[in-house]
């Protein structure tokens, strides 16, 4: 019988060490790569020519947790609208940098709305859209051009959608010269990997100082993007943006994503993350943002808010009372962390427990910060509650819901920020 490995490994691999890309607007800065915290970022699905609409959801989706976001800039009426909403934004206090997605004609609209590329803090470029034949070196060196005036940074993003049929063509005769041809999944990722480097070193030909490049290449599958990213890390020290594009609705783009993402971060790849999710007809744009701090958080990279610890409920569980207080908590708890991040620094890194049984409860409430136990089918109706292990009080009655809330706010206020600092 073979010997059973005892060493247990715990903790996410160590991070590929790429450069670091400064993102900035006024005395905001984020840094991409270069062992930075992984950044999380969105994408407006608005008119952009709308720019009040725009910086509406713009400041949602900051509020929610976006460290960037990433606006369309698909014509002269967006481009024009760009300024009026990065006005918009410092207005309501808004300093999250925006990010302009160029394709076909960003050559055009940077250099004749100025005012655009100057509001802007980084320019998304897709090699595989900024041209076709002669005018597409013109016209990626126009867009490079601009960015270097106006001292941004960019990201080259590749996407299998719309590969440089150029480069492809020449990959796919360079392969029919093999002795042993790759297979036509191999050539593809070679096409996307290859465009995302030469294109970098182009634009450092141009120019550009490479600490302002980020790379992606952008496919859909899982198994796809994973080979893909692994084989981009181990070609150059740029730092990557993770994403699995179009990756679906609901639970389907969910757990696509997260199984993707996952892997790759786990080996230590990956400086910036979005979570490119098809919102349900008048869906919420923000729970993009959500799924890709809680992969994170759940991975034990960053921490954005505190974190619910819920039963799934068995038959000792026929009451809902556990699930809607664990909703209302965890609903409250997000509520709260635009305020409480400035007022509580350290209370991101809060457990709470809303348990529904006798079975797993009272433990589970004890190893959080918070917890309670509420009564599963035919057990007493008593829910007691758990302070960092100490059981500190029993609940009964029809109020337990508003009674824990009051709870937790209590034990935020007296455990982080200033005043809990003083207090110890």
């Amino acid at each position: 019988m073979p010997s059973l490995n005892t060493s247990i490994v715990s903790g996410p691999l160590v991070r590929r060490l790429s450069r670091g890309v400064a993102i900035r607007h006024g005395a905001r800065e984020i840094v991409v790569g270069a062992g930075a915290p992984i950044v999380v970022q969105s994408m407006t699905n608005t008119d952009t020519a709308d720019a009040i609409g725009t910086a509406i959801q713009v400041k949602d989706l900051a509020r929610a947790g976006s460290e960037l976001v990433r606006i369309t800039v698909n014509n002269p009426e967006a481009a024009a609208a760009v300024p009026a909403i990065r006005e918009q934004l410092d207005k309501m206090g808004v300093d999250v940098p925006l990010v302009g997605d160029f394709h076909y004609n960003g050559h055009t609209l940077l250099n004749a709305y100025p005012d655009c590329a100057k509001a802007l803090s980084k320019y998304r470029i897709n090699p595989g859209n900024v041209g076709q034949g002669a005018k597409r070196d013109t016209q990626f060196a126009q867009m490079i051009e601009a960015a270097c005036k106006y001292d941004k940074p960019i990201r080259i993003g590749v996407n299998w959608g719309s590969l440089d049929q150029a480069l492809l063509a020449r990959i796919m005769d360079e392969n029919a010269q093999r002795a042993q041809p790759w297979t036509a999944q191999r050539v593809m990722y070679e096409a996307l990997v290859t465009s995302a480097i030469e294109n970098a070193q182009r634009a450092e030909e141009l120019g550009l100082d490479g600490d302002k490049i980020i790379l992606s290449c952008k496919v859909s599958g899982v198994q796809d993007l994973i080979a893909v990213y692994r084989e981009l890390a181990r070609r150059c020290d740029y730092p990557l943006h993770l994403g699995l594009t179009e990756a679906g609705m609901g639970s389907k783009g969910i757990v696509a994503s997260t199984a993707a993402l996952s892997v790759l971060l786990q080996e230590g790849i990956g400086d910036t993350i979005r979570i490119s999710l098809t919102p349900e007809p008048g869906g919420d744009r923000t729970k993009e943002v959500v799924v890709a701090q809680e992969i994170l958080q759940t991975m034990g990279m960053r921490k954005f808010a505190p974190m619910v610890i819920a039963c799934p409920g068995c038959g000792r569980t026929t009451s809902t009372v556990f699930q809607e207080l664990a909703d209302r908590i965890q609903t409250y708890l997000r509520d709260q962390m635009p305020a409480w991040k400035k007022q509580y620094p350290g209370v991101e890194s809060m457990n709470v427990a809303v348990m529904g049984c006798i079975v797993n409860g009272p433990g589970e409430s004890k190893h959080a910060n918070i917890g309670i136990s509420l009564p599963g089918t035919g057990e007493s109706t008593a829910a007691p509650v758990f302070v960092d292990g100490e059981k500190t009080v029993t609940l009964r009655g029809e109020r337990i819901a508003e009674e824990f809330q009051a709870i937790v706010l209590d034990y935020v206020t007296t455990h982080y920020g200033k005043e809990a600092t003083t207090a110890v």
